[in-house]
């Protein structure tokens, strides 16, 4: 007679962390909350941020709004002022801060024009286009 082998299932790699942590699961899910609440990515206003994520990828936009995980933001044609994108902080990259006249029109709560938020975007990108062009003949390039 054979005597027959009784086949254990295999632990898989997240039960066998979750044994050796000698916390209780619910435990470790708040810890991991915690730590990310308390270093949040916030923005201020006005700042100039890229969309790391989405189908807006790689745009630069302007913060209109913030708090602690989310932010509004505009680019002032496909995001128009009066309906702005919500999007977590964490798919936002921080570039530069705006000028002091967005940036004083934002936090007395003034209302800004589409058109002011498109050509502040479009000198700010002529200014980093200027300044890769130097970078790139400084290093030799062109």
């Amino acid at each position: 007679m054979k005597k027959e082998q009784e086949k254990k299932p295999s632990s898989s790699s997240a039960e066998s962390s979750y044994k050796s942590s000698n916390l209780p699961r619910t435990e470790i899910n708040q810890a991991s909350q915690r730590s990310f609440i308390l270093n949040p990515k916030s923005y201020n206003l006005a700042d100039i941020v890229v969309s790391l994520n989405g189908r807006d990828a790689g745009k630069r936009f302007v913060v209109i709004g913030t708090d602690k995980i989310y932010s509004l933001i505009a680019d002032g044609k496909g995001r128009r002022y009066e309906k702005p994108k919500r999007k977590k902080n964490k798919h936002l990259k921080y570039e530069s801060v705006a000028d002091s006249y967005i940036t004083e029109k934002l936090e007395k709560g003034e209302k800004i024009t589409n058109n002011e938020i498109r050509r502040f975007l479009a000198s700010y990108a002529e200014i980093v286009r200027k300044e890769d062009i130097v970078d790139n003949i400084d290093e030799g390039g062109m």
